[in-house]
């Protein structure tokens, strides 16, 4: 009898064991979108958050693109603007990204060129190409929620051809910036998920841009500040929000003593472009205003936000953004020191519509964000 009941309970340890691995591989092959009858979470204080009742939400984003397939799509959606059929990149890198598993290689790019091709020509829609696409829904919406605000329609100042005076002229593609100014160096690699024990063992959620003092730093995307001051791992750091909600844009050891544009504060508004703070290397104590970090570098994260109970809790989503950072190099924002007040600024403003459109709803609601 013992040897049957220890049987048994063996076969029910393997079934348990068998059905884990199949629900964990679920989950990390694509299909993320798993209800689950979760009604609160913890976050790291230990409170309680609350989150939807389903719990019908991305729970996990890897986010594998290259730079190479991100400038390939972003570039054939510019060319197509104003065509008849204007192909969006974000649906042509959801659809390589679905037909291999959420990986990119040398083949992804051609891949991308055909598939706009097909669409430009009319021989097929998207539609058509991804009705029996079971995770396109997936990666179109994980996708999206990376780089949705990063292309768009904007005016920005440019030099004047005759009276050197700046004109305004309109556009359409990247009103994402690269979060480094132009004309100052950096170096990187690709560090994302290293181990950091300063406080506890844990990976690092982010990306590191080395440096020197005083660098100045560039707002990526346009949005509103919803974090500035202290925190012992990020020293000085601002946070900033995306209007749509969607993305956490984090960007850490900010100068000592100097470490933000002193205009921003909690709540306000800033355009992609803008200078937001100045490099350093502050952080790793309880203790505001302290250089514990050994190398000058700008740490900036990029955090997804399906549901807000992800917000500061166990289950946030913080993508790898060397690739990213790498596209993003093509557009970066030119800057002039003010030598009274030791402030860096743009030299040319834009008009981001997103920026107009946020500014119109408080100013008519009369309250923040």
């Amino acid at each position: 009898m013992k040897k049957i009941r220890w049987g048994i309970r063996f076969e029910l340890v393997l079934l348990a064991a068998t059905v884990c691995i199949i629900l964990v591989k679920e989950i990390r092959m694509g299909n993320r979108k798993e209800t689950l009858p979760v009604q609160e979470e913890v976050n790291e204080s230990g409170e309680a958050v609350e989150v939807s009742a389903d719990g019908n939400y991305i729970k996990w984003v890897d986010f594998n693109i290259t730079c190479e397939a991100m400038s390939k799509a972003y570039e054939l959606d510019v060319a197509s603007y104003k065509d008849e059929i204007h192909v969006d990149w974000i649906d042509l890198l959801a659809y390589v990204g679905t037909l291999n598993g959420g990986k990119f290689d040398k083949k992804s790019v051609s891949k991308i060129q055909e598939t706009a091709e097909k669409l430009q020509s009319g021989e097929t829609t998207i539609e058509e190409l991804t009705e029996d696409m079971e995770y396109f829904d997936y990666y179109k919406e994980a996708y999206d929620a990376v780089l949705g605000g990063m292309v768009g329609e904007f005016s920005i100042e440019t030099p004047g051809s005759d009276s050197g005076e700046k004109e305004w002229k309109n556009y359409y593609g990247l009103k994402a910036f690269s979060p480094i100014a132009k004309g100052f160096d950096y170096s990187h690699y690709d560090d994302f998920g290293s181990s950091r024990s300063y406080g506890y063992a844990r990976p690092h959620l982010g990306h590191d841009m080395m440096g020197q003092i005083g660098t100045p730093i560039i707002a990526i995307e346009s949005g509103y500040v919803e974090a500035i001051g202290w925190n012992q791992y990020g020293g000085w750091r601002i946070g900033i929000r995306s209007f749509d909600g969607k993305r956490y844009y984090y960007y850490a050891h900010m100068r000592q003593n100097f470490p933000y544009n002193k205009e921003l504060e909690e709540g306000s508004i800033v355009t992609a472009g803008d200078v937001i703070g100045y490099m350093g290397h502050t952080g790793y104590s309880v203790k505001e205003n302290v250089n514990n970090i050994e190398v000058v570098h700008l740490h900036w994260g990029l955090e997804l936000i399906f549901d807000e109970s992800q917000k500061d809790s166990n289950n946030e989503i913080w993508i790898d953004c060397y690739e990213l950072t790498k596209f993003l190099y093509r557009n970066r924002s030119e800057t002039i020191k003010d030598e009274e007040t030791k402030e860096w600024h743009r030299i040319y403003n834009m008009k981001d519509p997103a920026v107009e459109k946020a500014t119109e709803e408080r100013s008519s609601s009369g309250t923040d964000f």
